[in-house]
């Protein structure tokens, strides 16, 4: 099983034309799964899933980031986690929306740990995956 390294993750200037906000990057050889989460008035959100291929990104928030903290979990297509997180949410099999981060199991959704993200009150965010040196 291929480990996977969260480095350098950090705010960039895009082109004006470009309207990512959050973008996801895979700089591993692996297809990894993404699911993000962020606190949308009332409540948490999480949604999934964005396929994203070996040195490919996935621009996974279109709007301006308005939460500081943006909540990440990754997998690869065998279903093995990728990153280290400890904030639970939910997660579905299929692609999903999910309002609120508790009782995942009982709403007939899966527990996940997320990785929390701090974009450090930007408007864009890239986040890097890449395997470990």
């Amino acid at each position: 099983m291929v480990k996977y390294l969260l480095i350098t993750v950090f705010a960039c200037c895009f082109p004006a034309g470009l309207r990512a906000q959050f973008a996801v990057c895979n700089q591993s050889f692996d297809v990894v799964n993404v699911a993000i989460g962020q606190f949308e008035e009332p409540s948490f959100v999480t949604r999934g899933w964005w396929t994203i291929g070996p040195n490919q990104c996935a621009n996974v928030i279109r709007d301006e980031l308005t939460s500081r903290y943006i909540y990440v979990f990754a997998q690869d297509v065998f279903g093995n986690e990728i990153l280290q997180g400890a904030t639970p949410m939910c997660i579905a099999p299929k692609r999903f929306v999910i309002e609120d981060e508790t009782g995942c199991l009982l709403r007939g959704y899966l527990d996940a740990n997320y990785l929390e993200v701090d974009t450090q009150k930007t408007e864009r965010w890239t986040l890097f995956l890449t395997v470990p040196q």
